[in-house]
């Protein structure tokens, strides 16, 4: 008995040092995750997190404009390996969109179309949609504006917010998931969010070549909201999510409570319903109910590849899947929304979990996900 109470002394003990470490070489973040992830039965990231942060509220407007149902909605069962794919890995949302029409929707039991999931990396999509919408409306000039001119310490970088937006920045940023330690978890968990991306550093020549580092989006969506004079969350809801007619409140997951800044880079709480209207704005050139939301010209660019043989664009990734022009939202976990412009066609899956293995810069279950509902449509 009295070495268990020696030792649980020690382990308490222990425990202090590393809460007090934490707090001194400012590491506090990283009990933060552990309380959001591992307290609550996880080991990662996972998509009802929300609760667990604090949140900026996405507002509707008073106008729904909701999906019209194809005429066979629902009618086709979803193909067995469709099935297989969404109990392995997790599904929790998947939506058929034909010619602007519901054509399928399956929801995962406990989940509805009124759930709200995190969009992870899909956030990325929006957050340079703003940015369109921020050029359109003047706030800024172009997507060669340099970055300096909104943080002057970038004035050596010559980084522009295009090349924020493409993965071309140079900045010094490691996108690491697992590490602890590591800058991308930082920011996800940190109270501090603007501290942490400002230190970064340009250190490669920007507007070279693609590398996708979550930091850029980051500094993107600080540099939108200076220019604009408003919150990402705010913005969002007057130029896009009012005007496309969205069903739901959405959340914008922040730093903490008392900086509010968004998570540009990932992090919007909403449903699949709803963020397919992102596939479907982009697929009609930015136009909605014949009114022109967002500048053609730069849909046309952030839906084709910025440099040759690389799979993005600018805010979407890019892929020629059965030669067919593909360019979709992607998250972390699976997060999908994907559209194929010739077939008008929309694809929305929200899960779990992603697929093992990689191909073509996509994980195999991409290619399930469009595989499957062309099967589906084929069997109408």
């Amino acid at each position: 008995m009295k070495f268990l109470k020696k030792l649980l002394k020690w382990i308490i003990g222990i425990l202090g040092v590393i809460i007090i470490s934490a707090y001194i070489f400012d590491y506090e973040y990283i009990l933060k995750g552990v309380r959001v992830v591992y307290f609550t039965g996880h080991v990662s990231a996972f998509i009802d997190d929300y609760p667990y942060f604090e949140n900026d509220t996405i507002k509707k407007g008073t106008q729904t404009d909701a999906w019209p149902f194809h005429e066979n909605y629902n009618t086709v069962n979803a193909t067995q390996k469709l099935k297989d794919t969404n109990e392995e890995l997790g599904s929790v949302a998947y939506l058929i969109i034909k010619n602007d029409s519901l054509f399928y929707e399956w929801y995962a039991d406990n989940y509805s179309k009124d759930s709200k999931t995190n969009s992870f990396s899909m956030a990325k999509s929006i957050t340079t949609s703003l940015l369109g919408k921020a050029i359109m409306e003047g706030h800024i000039k172009s997507l060669d504006q340099p970055i300096s001119d909104f943080y002057p310490q970038y004035l050596k970088s010559k980084t522009t917010v295009g090349d924020l937006s493409s993965m071309a920045s140079g900045l010094d940023w490691v996108e690491h998931y697992t590490s602890p330690f590591s800058i991308t978890a930082r920011a996800n968990y940190d109270d501090d969010l603007a501290e942490t991306i400002l230190n970064q550093k340009v250190v490669k020549t920007p507007g070279k070549s693609f590398e996708y580092l979550s930091g850029s989006t980051q500094l993107l969506g600080m540099i939108i909201e200076k220019a604009t004079g408003k919150t990402l969350a705010n913005y969002l809801s007057e130029s896009f999510w009012q005007p496309l007619g969205c069903e739901s409140d959405a959340l914008w997951q922040l730093d903490d409570d008392e900086n509010r800044l968004a998570k540009a880079f990932c992090c919007i709480s909403s449903n699949a319903r709803d963020f397919g209207r992102f596939g479907k704005l982009y697929k009609d050139g930015g136009q909605w109910n014949g009114q022109q939301i967002l500048d053609s010209t730069f849909v046309a660019k952030a839906i084709q590849p910025r440099f040759k043989g690389e799979p993005y664009g600018y805010g979407f990734w890019i892929s020629d899947y059965k030669d067919k022009h593909i360019f979709a939202m992607r998250g972390i976990l699976g997060q999908y929304v994907i559209t194929i412009p010739e077939d008008n066609l929309i694809i929305v899956r929200l899960g779990h979990h992603i697929g093992r293995g990689f191909v073509n810069s996509f994980s195999t279950d991409f290619y399930t996900y469009i595989d499957e509902a062309y099967a589906m449509l084929n069997n109408n």
